[in-house]
């Protein structure tokens, strides 16, 4: 066995170990840590902790070493907080940025409202959960600190789903969101549907309470499961984009409202089903944008029927092939901005031409979003706030909401 001294961890979470033999990634092991175990294309796949970090902890969650929704779990918590924190300032150093994170939101345990499970066929029933680390194979879950205990409890309803609805060949993806009215489920890779099916799944509906029940695109239930962004009811189309938790959709809110504060016209960029947009226009007329109508109509929808709104129009556009141009940025007082992984180059080189003054910029990939800030800093803005928002414990996975104004 090679001995190994871990330096760092990784943007992944995985440790990133010295030894004889170079460098490899290894999995749930942290900082200074001494480690033994063979490499094998750049990865110690199961390392053996020879002198533990002070940082270690005990997990407090039974299927951690085997399930692939929690890697830093054996982290105690304020040494995931500072390193989130370092992860974002550090993407930003390396674009010769200084930033100062202002605050820290960590999301509690058992928070995480949406929630994407893996479900298949077994013998003797079935198997429902994530995947474990790096595999195909289901960690079939019977408790989880990370989601809702209304969805935890709802685990064997939902295995039942899967065994009615899936081929022993087959895998099924449930997105389960629980909100007010209950949880909205909807299930994607099951047996076409028949009488006998629909019949089936609607008793199973009927017995869980569940708000709503959509098959592939096919509503298996009458109930609307409504969302409040600020005044605004909103039904989001079946396995919609959600902030994970409540908590930390409160957090990146309260960013976006400080950040826009004065402004009377706004832009929401990637609005979704309007998480910014209709709590903005409490105080602003709001232009949504969004590449899918489905999303859109949906927002449409909750302003037309909330009460003492402000005038909220609409767009489907493909912000990264069709980003809006200087022009009609200009209508504008401020920009909301909130893009995929992938971050929005595109559009920020759009927005550097325009004569907009202010920027509230949510991102959820430290490295794609420190490339857009250059973009907008080498453009005349100035990263004037920043704040982290982890709503996404035990993961290496990070969000940030920040303030960009004209220098």
């Amino acid at each position: 066995m090679s001995l190994w001294r871990v330096e760092r961890l990784g943007r992944k979470g995985d440790g990133v170990a010295v030894g004889e033999d170079g460098r490899a990634l290894a999995a749930l092991t942290l900082p200074g840590e001494e480690i033994e175990g063979e490499a094998v294309d750049g990865r110690i796949a199961a390392p053996r902790i020879v002198t533990p970090s002070s940082q270690r902890v005990k997990p407090i969650c039974g299927h951690f070493r085997a399930c692939g929704g929690c890697s830093l779990m054996h982290a105690s918590e304020g040494f995931t907080t500072d390193w989130k924190r370092q992860v974002v300032v550090a993407a930003l150093e390396a674009r010769g940025l200084a930033a100062t994170v202002e605050a820290l939101h960590v999301s509690p345990p058992r928070s995480r409202r949406r929630a994407v499970l893996s479900g298949r066929r077994t013998k003797k029933g079935a198997l429902l959960g994530f995947h474990a680390r790096a595999s195909e194979v289901i960690v079939d879950l019977t408790d989880c600190h990370v989601m809702r205990p209304e969805i935890t409890a709802a685990l064997p309803l939902l295995r039942r789903i899967v065994v009615a609805g899936v081929s022993r060949s087959a895998e099924l993806t449930l997105t389960v969101i629980h909100g007010p009215a209950g949880l909205d489920v909807a299930v994607t890779g099951g047996k076409p549907m028949d009488a006998a099916l629909f019949q089936t799944l609607a008793a199973l509906a009927e017995e869980g309470d569940l708000a709503r029940l959509d098959w592939d695109g096919q509503p298996i239930t009458r109930r609307t499961p409504a969302l409040p962004f600020g005044r605004a009811l909103v039904v989001p189309p079946p396995a919609a984009f959600l902030q994970a938790t409540a908590e930390g959709e409160v957090a990146l809110l309260n960013g976006v409202m400080r950040h826009t504060e004065g402004a009377s016209r706004i832009v929401d960029l990637f609005a979704g089903c309007g998480t910014f947009s209709l709590p903005l226009a409490a105080r602003a007329q709001v232009h949504a944008v969004e590449g899918l109508g489905t999303p859109l109509a949906a927002l449409d929808a909750g302003w037309r029927t909330a009460p003492g709104l402000n005038r909220v129009t609409t767009e489907i556009r493909d912000l990264a092939r069709n980003p809006l141009l200087p022009d009609e940025l200009n209508r504008f007082d401020a920009i909301v901005i909130d893009p995929p992984r992938s971050g929005a180059e595109a559009q920020c080189h759009q927005i550097t031409k325009s004569g907009v003054q202010s920027i509230a910029f949510v991102a959820c990939d430290p490295v794609n979003f420190s490339r857009d800030a250059q973009i907008l800093a080498d453009g005349g803005f100035k990263l004037e706030n920043l704040s982290v928002v982890d709503q996404f414990r035990w993961s290496p996975h990070v969000e940030i909401v920040a303030k960009f104004a004209r220098s």
